[in-house]
């Protein structure tokens, strides 16, 4: 049995990595290895993301959801400026998981795993 958190862990967290590396390299011109620093990843894992072999499943429905791109963008924006701690960043990730669990993405990942009934409310 699986719960929701790790599909979140499984499926939006490297996703939502991939969206926050390809703004750091493509917007602010970060070397692989520099935006694996900043992100405490490795190089190899920024190069899985840019070539859309890790993520990749989850990530085109993370790059439709208006929030996600721009909570995104905003990291990304914060690492490049130096601006942002690694609690910040941390409570950022939170605020994610928070904000998607009330918009039923993480139910529907959740129901991928396991059968639940149909008005199930564990992922919110």
């Amino acid at each position: 049995m699986r719960t929701p958190c790790e599909g979140v862990v499984k499926f939006i967290l490297p996703g939502f990595r991939s969206l926050i590396a390809k703004n750091l390299i493509e917007k602010y011109n970060f070397s692989q290895v520099t935006a694996a620093k900043k992100l405490g990843i490795t190089q190899a894992t920024i190069s899985h993301y840019l070539y859309s072999k890790r993520g990749v499943k989850i990530l085109k429905q993370l790059e439709s959801i208006d929030y996600v791109r721009s909570l995104a963008d905003q990291i990304a924006a914060r690492i490049a400026t130096q601006n942002l701690s690694p609690a910040e960043s941390m409570l950022k990730f939170c605020e994610l998981c928070k904000t998607l669990r009330t918009g039923n993405i993480i139910c529907k990942i959740h129901k991928r795993f396991i059968a639940l009934p149909e008005k199930c409310e564990l992922c919110q």
